[in-house]
């Protein structure tokens, strides 16, 4: 049986702490019958992310225009040409877990699934989700569930996905709204979810949304109009 493609997305901003050790972590990462294929979706950095990732031989994508969801479009679009069989989307900040990798591909591999999340609540460190992060979550599955009867327990970063689900889905949100999007937008067009414990770590250097007041806020927002927009 032919090798599966699986294009690891990576969407960052200054992460060159954190870098150096997720390209290790993926490079020590041997699934069968699966082929890695790094993507870093670089959003503006202006340190060594960029090199780092180069050195590590991984795809380098660009999206100059400040948003986590503008990184990952643009990592997308450069995988039209040539698309995977998979997609995951996981930070770069060191908090996901590359040894769980397995676990979010396999129901996608053998046909049980079309979108598998990362649930961080049940392995995840206590304190690398802060009161900030635990509060967005609560409110966010929380409207979700009035808005499509799905219930979600996190809204993590760590994700794998079908490309032809995600080519479905229609992806369009360019801020923080992006993961309230494709969750809202699956639940609604009835695609196979499932939602799987993965270790969560506290994130290397300083997160661009809990780390001051006004990226909370503007990620709040984001998060608030993303349900009332996609729901």
């Amino acid at each position: 049986m032919s090798s599966r493609r699986v294009a690891v997305l990576i969407p960052a901003l200054n992460e060159e702490l954190a870098l150096p050790l997720v390209f290790s972590d993926l490079a020590a990462m041997v699934l069968p019958g699966v082929t890695l294929e790094v993507c870093l979706c670089d959003n503006g950095s202006a340190d060594r992310s960029v090199a780092i990732a180069e050195a590590a031989g991984a795809r380098v994508t660009r999206a100059m225009v400040r948003g986590y969801g503008n990184a990952l479009l643009a990592g997308i679009a450069a995988l039209q040409a040539d698309p995977p069989d998979v997609v995951v989307v996981m930070d770069g900040d060191h908090s996901c877990a590359a040894t769980d990798l397995g676990a979010l591909l396999s129901p996608i591999l053998e046909g049980r699934a079309d979108l598998v999340l990362g649930e961080r609540l049940t392995l995840g460190e206590a304190a690398g989700l802060t009161a900030t992060q635990r509060w967005g979550n609560r409110l966010a599955t929380s409207l979700i569930h009035r808005r499509t009867g799905v219930r979600y327990r996190d809204m993590g970063p760590f994700r794998a996905l079908r490309w032809s689900t995600l080519v479905a889905l229609g992806m369009e949100d360019r801020t923080w709204g992006w993961n309230v999007e494709m969750q809202m937008k699956a639940a609604k067009a009835g695609f196979r979810i499932l939602e799987l414990p993965v270790h969560n770590r506290v994130r290397l250097g300083q997160s661009k949304i809990s780390g001051s007041v006004r990226g909370a806020t503007r990620a709040g927002f984001r998060i608030l109009y993303a349900c009332w927009r996609y729901g």
